[in-house]
């Protein structure tokens, strides 16, 4: 009885977490733009058709340790990187129309370099140098579509697919593979046992 009421608890806690995961709201953003360009990168997305998509106070958010880092809590990637942001998020909508994405929240998008290591980052890590989002679902949301569909377009797709032990997902377009908690292949929850 005990252990059912903790297990309750922590889904009420996780569901809590997922619907606030981020103190980076649209004032802060708000705040934020008023001192940066983000015309032309807004600009960019109306003209691919891929504006909304993801809110922009969630697509321009930098790691979730900026504050640690003493760095900016959003961040506009570089021009380079926008055919790969067009990439990524055409794939995120491609999953929203096949009902294998539906609600989530981007925690973390690009970094750059000298963030992304303080903040724990790979190194190379598709954050800085190509575009990748880190997201939340719901607690109540299976993440077995993607899975899916990663095992069956992801290729095509050149998809990076990852799961961190926070429960974090990571979606790239910037090699096809997969990951798990340790960092390995192995430990994907997209890989099938043997």
């Amino acid at each position: 009885m005990e252990r059912a009421r903790k297990l309750i608890l922590a889904a009420g806690l996780l569901s809590a977490a997922v619907t606030q995961a981020d103190e980076r709201d649209l004032w802060m953003f708000a705040q934020w733009a008023g001192d940066h360009q983000t015309r032309p990168f807004r600009q960019m997305l109306v003209d691919a058709r891929l504006y909304g998509i993801v809110p922009i106070h969630q697509l321009l958010r930098s790691a979730s340790d900026w504050r640690l880092c003493r760095a900016s809590p959003f961040a506009v990637p570089p021009a380079s990187q926008w055919p790969a942001v067009r990439s990524t998020l055409a794939l995120i909508k491609t999953l929203d129309d096949r009902g294998a994405l539906r609600q989530f929240e981007v925690v973390s998008a690009y970094r750059d370099p000298r963030l992304n290591a303080c903040a724990g980052g790979a190194v190379g890590s598709a954050h800085t140098r190509a575009f990748a989002v880190d997201l939340l679902l719901p607690a109540w949301a299976d993440p077995n579509p993607l899975c899916s569909f990663w095992q069956q377009h992801g290729q095509a797709w050149n998809m990076g697919l990852g799961r961190y032990p926070s429960g974090r997902i990571h979606i790239d377009t910037a090699g096809y593979r997969t990951w798990g908690g340790d960092g390995s292949a192995g430990s994907s929850f997209c890989v099938k046992p043997k």
